[in-house]
């Protein structure tokens, strides 16, 4: 699951990208597409939650207890409060909602924050005993540079694309 939370969660927010997108189509279909992939995100995150919940009930271990479990609920807390803020951008009118600039720019900024958090969560799995019991030698280095590479790409783009002009949102 944590795979797909990752995916989606990266699709998601490449498809703004001028030259990264898969996409080329309006901006409106680019919203629905944004929202459709933040959706499955939620879902793979919320289904990932409960399945480790469900692990550790059943082997009567500890909840939240490492490092990396205590920066995955606050990253999926973090990830139902960015759903909510573009609830808000998706339908203004209905919540009453004037200020959709600022509103917009403080999504943009806390979706990185919430790629970050998802990020160095990822990359603290990796730290696991588990993970390193699994995966040994070049092949572990090569794992941690998948997680940050898409990261230092979007942590490039954000601010170049979304932060840095004014722009037209139609």
């Amino acid at each position: 699951m944590s795979i797909a939370f990752c995916l989606c969660l990266t699709e998601a927010i490449l498809i703004f990208a001028a030259e990264g997108s898969l996409f080329f189509c309006s901006y409106k279909v680019k919203v629905l597409l944004h929202w459709t992939a933040q959706m499955l995100a939620l879902v793979a995150a919320t289904l990932g939650l409960a399945f480790i919940i469900s692990s550790k009930n059943r082997s009567e271990l500890p909840h939240f207890i490492s490092w990396h479990s205590i920066l995955g609920l606050l990253t999926f807390l973090a990830t139902c409060g960015q759903v909510l803020c573009g609830l808000c951008l998706l339908f203004p009118q209905a919540l009453r909602i004037s200020l959709m600039a600022q509103l917009r720019r403080c999504h943009t900024v806390c979706g990185l924050i919430v790629y970050l958090l998802t990020t160095f969560t990822v990359a603290l799995g990796i730290c696991s005993d588990w993970f390193q019991a699994q995966i040994k030698g070049v092949a572990w280095y090569f794992c941690l540079g998948l997680i940050f590479c898409p990261a230092l790409m979007i942590v490039n783009q954000i601010p170049r694309t979304c932060l840095s002009k004014k722009r037209q949102y139609v």
